[in-house]
């Protein structure tokens, strides 16, 4: 029933991005279906969103399709394959296009190489817009550790499971066996970076994963560098980066020096030895002196400025979001849950998600008339309180302006509350990245016991729900807003209903309020004659 249930949803969304033709790449993370287009015109963008299932759209390198967790991971095998089915059964060319504005009136017909020249325009206008160097260089970090979460979660709720049974002394048969399987993926996590490092960069990924194994081999505790014993695991995942890249700079000049008769042997000795020494003699103790200073950093941030600290963290953590920077605090969780246990930044982080649900709440509350963006704030609410705030940061607030703004600040009251319990000493962290909000607490490690942990993050999450609440519902609108918002009518609504809410002068097509919805249509209801509620606005990946 649920393969049925996936394979409908892939159905619905492949003719919408233009056929098996039009995608040339299929890839998923942990919300979105991120697919390569040839021609961006072919996208019926409207469709998509009102397809059930389909949270909202985002489009940066790739398009990308918000499914949410979980569902995304067993729709996209059922996308790969009806693309392959319909290649091979019909090699034909790719479908005609539809104008991106579907719907509206053409001047004149518009011809297919007119539209395919307006998607490669748009496309190459995205393009550049993101394509600045720290993006892309950051873009890049994130392709390396994303595609290790998942083992850091689940290994992390096993060492949560171990910590609680340890602590009350249950199942002691048992405990050491959970501690191995939560702790082995750690102890080589720096292979696992080396792999995907030289992977991205365009080297060989198995030489990466040798160089970066250097790091924890027990053996290197015999190593002395500058007057210190290397200690195994010295440098940890910035080590291994900066190995792996490393590598494949030595791996690419050995492939136009080397001859191809000998470039078999040659290339992988000299790649290995001379990017291993390299490390062994000068990154490890670079990389190790790093991961402390910021360990160090951390732990000196929250117990002297926790609560300022926490409130510009979890105000800020959105436009980071927005902007693509947040990508850069990946390997700073990592160093963290590698050297301390766990990251502490990460639930003071999470509170601009529960900023987020306050923030939809009183929109839900103030909008009562405008019933498709009700309609997505309550398809994408059980996902923001277990902390996929995607669809309602992109099919709610952001497109809103101003509920943007006030969602920040519920982030940045709950971010205070949990930074200053740092301040009193009680340190809240995650042993792995990537869930937040409810589904966050299976993950919670510190210096005091789990029930306080529980507490001061339950209480950070209701500060955080409670006031992005208020600051939405008291100044998240405008009058102008108010009146342009609640227009939006279901046909299936009274006639009373409806003439409540029409206005009584004639109104021009377009607003004239930069506060006024966007005039493309609501997410995930296009119904013509009825004014729209904003569509997301593009935004950089996650």
């Amino acid at each position: 029933m649920a393969e049925n249930k996936n394979r409908a949803l892939a159905a619905a969304i492949l003719p919408l991005v233009g056929g098996a033709a039009n995608v040339t790449t299929v890839v998923h993370c942990m919300t979105r279906l991120r697919l390569g287009l040839a021609d961006r015109s072919l996208v019926q963008d409207e469709a998509l969103k009102a397809v059930p299932g389909v949270m909202g759209v985002v489009e940066d390198d790739t398009y990308q399709i918000v499914l949410g967790p979980g569902t995304v991971a067993r729709v996209t095998p059922e996308f790969e394959a009806l693309v392959e089915e319909e290649r091979a059964a019909s090699p034909a060319p790719a479908p005609q296009p539809v104008p991106a504005t579907a719907g509206a009136p053409e001047p004149h017909p518009v011809t297919a190489e007119e539209l395919a020249a307006r998607g490669a325009e748009i496309k190459a206008e995205r393009k550049a817009r993101n394509a600045t160097p720290l993006k892309l260089f950051l873009r890049r970090i994130a392709n390396i550790f994303v595609p290790l979460i998942p083992a850091l979660i689940g290994c992390g709720i096993i060492a949560g499971v171990n910590g609680l049974l340890t602590n009350l002394g249950w199942a002691p048969g048992v405990t050491p066996a959970l501690g191995a399987l939560a702790s082995g993926f750690m102890a080589l996590i720096a292979v696992f970076v080396g792999y995907n490092t030289a992977k991205e960069f365009g080297g060989t990924p198995i030489l990466g994963g040798a160089v970066a194994s250097i790091i924890v081999f027990p053996g290197i505790g015999d190593v002395e560098v500058f007057g210190s014993q290397l200690s195994p695991g010295q440098g940890g995942v910035l080590g291994a980066l900066g190995a792996a890249v490393l590598a494949v700079y030595v791996e690419r000049w050995c492939r136009r020096w080397v001859p191809e008769a000998v470039d078999v042997l040659v290339t992988p000795t000299v790649t290995v030895l001379v990017s291993g020494l390299v490390t062994v003699f000068g990154l490890m103790f670079v990389a190790g002196q790093i991961a402390s200073g910021i360990g160090t950093g951390a732990d000196w941030l929250l117990e002297n400025t926790g609560a300022f600290a926490g409130f510009v963290l979890g105000g800020l953590f959105l436009p980071l979001v927005m902007l693509g920077l947040h990508q850069a605090l990946i390997p700073i969780h990592t160093t963290l849950i590698e050297s301390q246990g766990y990251t502490a930044l990460l639930p003071i982080l999470a509170m601009a998600g529960a900023g987020q649900v306050g923030c939809a709440v009183a929109v839900y509350l103030r909008l009562r008339r405008n019933a498709s963006l009700r309609r997505t704030i309550r398809s994408a609410m059980p996902a923001g309180i277990l902390g996929v705030g995607e669809p309602l940061i992109y099919g709610v607030s952001l497109p809103l302006g101003r509920p943007f703004i006030t969602a920040c600040v519920g982030g940045a009251a709950g971010g205070a509350f949990i930074g200053a319990f740092s301040m009193l000493g009680d340190t809240v962290g995650s042993t792995a990245i990537g869930p937040s909000g409810w589904a966050l607490f299976p993950l919670l490690a510190g210096n005091q016991s789990l029930g306080l942990l529980i507490a001061v993050y339950g209480g950070g999450l209701l500060t955080g729900y409670l006031a992005g609440f208020l600051a939405t519902y008291f100044f998240g609108f405008s009058k102008q807003m108010l009146t342009d918002l609640n227009a939006d009518v279901d046909a299936g609504e009274s006639g009373e209903a409806r003439a409540e809410s029409e206005p009584t002068d004639a109104a021009p097509d377009t607003p004239d309020s930069p506060d006024a919805p966007d005039a493309s249509g609501s997410p995930g209801d296009p119904r013509p004659g009825t004014p729209p509620a904003p569509a997301p606005a593009p935004a950089p990946s996650s």
